[in-house]
């Protein structure tokens, strides 16, 4: 089962007066590049926060924040009465001293020196600690659903591209057996051009018409392609495969490019150009597969 590395989850628990929120947002990147963000108290429990992401998510952007709210809004903070008054002195002092007249808005005033609100330090307990790790699980499997969901969307849409891929394979072959008749006429008017009596000997022509065929012949890479493409259809079925279905996708590439420098044939030179169409397509959203 192929997960998408976009996804998105948040996760919300009480203990006690404390709500836990727990926020995640991933994208694809190449490897793990985790950003964590939560409150200082809980700085000595980051390591193991961030191993259990790594072990759940594996590899990709991600950006988690850890709130942590008191729903008993007396406890949370309070105004420190004793630093208003002193700041409301100073400044009637300061006013009567310069004669300047006092703000219209005192209180606004006030209430946007620094110390004036008092937050209470925290200290949270292992059973605290052992709630967020809970809230984080429950965020990561959302997150988890989430990759799920757009996993199967991205394979549903990768595997139309291969089989679009396959059947502009099949209109090859037509192409390919005019092509050969083509070759063989330029060949002989070239020739008949270039002698004086437009004679030129049979067997020697047949031998170089023969070698020259062979060294523009697509069979392999035709048979090659096929075969990948039926690779990338069994892979998508693995999990974590997103690494290797974009090296299958680079060998489809080489197949493809190579069949059309050795077309020589404008019809399969425009099915090639389709293809690589698809390829590029598909390219772009295996970026996004885990």
């Amino acid at each position: 089962m192929i997960r998408s590395m976009t996804g998105y989850g948040i996760a919300e628990n009480i203990y006690n007066t404390k709500k836990i929120t727990v926020e995640i947002k991933t994208l694809n990147s190449k490897q793990l590049d985790l950003n964590v963000k939560l409150p200082n108290e809980l700085r000595f429990a980051e390591l193991d926060f961030r191993n259990k992401v790594g072990a759940k998510l594996q590899r990709g952007k991600i950006d988690m924040v850890i709130t942590i709210t008191d729903t008993n809004l007396d406890q949370s903070n309070h105004i420190d009465g004793e630093v208003v008054a002193s700041y409301l002195r100073q400044i009637r002092q300061i006013s009567e001293q310069l004669n300047i007249a006092p703000s219209a808005d005192l209180a606004a005033l006030l209430f946007r020196m620094p110390g004036v609100f008092n937050i209470p330090e925290q200290s949270y307990d292992e059973d605290f600690v052992a709630k967020v790790g809970e809230t984080i699980d429950q965020a990561l499997d959302i997150v988890d659903g989430f990759r799920i969901q757009e996993g199967a969307t991205l394979k549903k849409d990768l595997l139309h591209r291969v089989e679009l891929i396959v059947g502009l394979l099949d209109q090859v072959e037509p192409y390919e057996k005019l092509r050969h008749e083509t070759i063989k006429q330029r060949l002989t008017k070239n020739l008949s051009e270039l002698t004086t009596d437009g004679q030129y000997d049979e067997n020697r022509f047949e031998a170089e018409l023969i070698y020259y065929l062979e060294k523009l012949d697509i069979t392999e890479e035709k048979v090659r392609l096929r075969q990948h493409c039926n690779y990338f259809n069994e892979s998508s079925d693995e999990d974590q495969a997103g690494k290797k279905l974009g090296f299958i996708s680079q060998e489809m590439g080489r197949e493809i490019n190579t069949l059309g420098s050795k077309a020589n044939e404008v019809n399969i030179q425009k099915i090639v150009v389709k293809m690589k169409d698809e390829l590029e397509k598909i390219k772009e959203q295996v970026c996004n597969i885990l």
